[in-house]
């Protein structure tokens, strides 16, 4: 068991990293739509490619941040339902979900991606709007979202059981936040961590 505890631990720290480097995606597809409505509106041009590079961005997010998501805890829940519960039935709820629902649709989900993103890749397929981008990256997306995805189901099935067995603190797996506000605060507090300290000029 300790040993995929530590696999575990591995496949978080990568999902968390991803999750942080796909922030700045989601800032840079933002720019783009504000940048294309701006030359639109004002100069009544537009381009085919960085539209697609906006959705493109997108995509990223939405796909390889879930394993992120899923990671903190964060996505669509039946709280209202499985918080009457103990948290061992919780628990044992986790699991039935993420055996018998998250892995086989993720599982399926990337089996079927990973042709088709390797069709894509061979025949170099390219975007049918003039001016389009190659598509080919965009549908690597789908294969490479749902192996992360499949990843994190692993190391959430290896937390819950590690529970338990009384080896692991449910505070490893639990929501890290619970109100908007409280996201906000944690953001804040990390970034105010990574600044560098004035009197040694190193992270504090």
């Amino acid at each position: 068991m300790r040993f995929l505890l530590a696999l575990s631990r591995k496949i978080d720290l990568a999902n968390d990293k991803i999750g942080s480097l796909l922030s700045w995606a989601l800032l840079a597809a933002v720019l783009i739509c504000a940048g294309n409505a701006i030359v639109r509106y004002s100069v009544n041009h537009s381009s085919n490619g960085w539209m697609e590079l906006q959705w493109y961005l997108y995509s990223a997010v939405f796909l390889l941040a879930a394993p992120y998501t899923l990671r903190r805890n964060e996505h669509v829940r039946i709280d209202v339902i499985a918080g009457k519960f103990s948290k061992r039935t919780q628990v044992w709820l986790d699991l039935f979900g993420f055996v018998f629902f998250l892995m086989p649709m993720a599982g399926l989900i990337l089996y079927l991606g990973i042709p088709y993103a390797i069709n894509a890749y061979t025949r170099q397929e390219m975007s049918s709007n003039a001016g389009g981008l190659i598509e080919w990256p965009a549908k690597i997306l789908i294969p490479l979202g749902f192996a992360l995805l499949v990843l994190q189901g692993i190391s959430e099935i290896i937390k819950r059981i590690g529970y338990l067995r009384g080896e692991v603190e449910a505070s490893v797996f639990d929501k890290q936040v619970k109100t908007p506000q409280e996201e906000i605060d944690a953001i804040k507090l990390a970034n105010r961590d990574k600044l560098p300290n004035p009197a040694i000029g190193e992270p504090s």
